[in-house]
């Protein structure tokens, strides 16, 4: 609508949105951030270059390249203890692996880099 002095005028109900939509934007980041209080240990720590590892493997798949290990935590990374299958760097660091053998591993991201008996 224009009025005489050559203003435009929002109808009402494009007002109020507007106004609705400011609001929300304004409450919105600070409401978000609040729902994650207290969570920031529970995040994996940042990834070092390498980290160490030590478990016991309980499967190897040499055709996919990939051993299952069951690991003690991994403080470096935040990890509890579990069993998890990770891919190895090179398939030759499982010629000699065999499920039961106790391992230290060397980890680049979840990429077994370095395998051996421990």
């Amino acid at each position: 609508m224009i009025l005489k002095s050559g203003v435009t005028q929002m109808k009402p109900s494009i007002a109020a949105f507007a106004v609705l939509a400011a609001v929300s934007a304004a409450t919105a980041a600070p409401a978000a951030q609040a729902q994650h209080q207290g969570h920031e240990g529970h995040a994996a720590a940042p990834a070092a270059a390498s980290v160490e590892g030590v478990g016991v493997v309980k499967k190897v798949d040499a055709k996919a390249g990939t051993v299952t290990i069951d690991h003690d935590p991994i403080k470096a990374l935040n990890w509890p203890a579990m069993t998890m299958p990770f891919k190895v760097s090179d398939k030759a660091l499982l010629a000699k692996m065999k499920p039961g053998a106790k391992v230290r591993f060397q980890l680049d991201g979840q990429t077994i880099t370095d395998l051996r008996p421990f």
